[in-house]
């Protein structure tokens, strides 16, 4: 699955290429939530800890871990309602 990802803030945006596979999304989602979710969520999760200008331009949602390990860990609490 691939997604395009604008971040608008207001000193400007970013955008970003993202990739997912089937079997990612029900890794990281259990199926419970769409892969949209999923993508959403994995931005808030990098804007919490870097800004937009420092976010990959293309990638896929698996090399996140690999800068942020504890990422597969935290998601869960971004993918569930506030």
């Amino acid at each position: 699955m691939g997604f395009a990802v604008t971040v608008r803030e207001p000193n400007g945006q970013t955008s970003h290429q993202v990739s997912m596979s089937q079997q990612t999304w029900q890794r990281l989602s259990g199926g419970k939530y769409p892969p949209e979710q999923c993508i959403h969520a994995a931005f808030r999760f990098l804007l919490d800890r870097e800004p937009k200008e420092s976010i990959l331009r293309r990638f896929d949602v698996t090399v996140i871990a690999h800068y942020f390990p504890s990422f597969e860990g935290d998601l869960p609490g971004y993918l569930s309602p506030s």
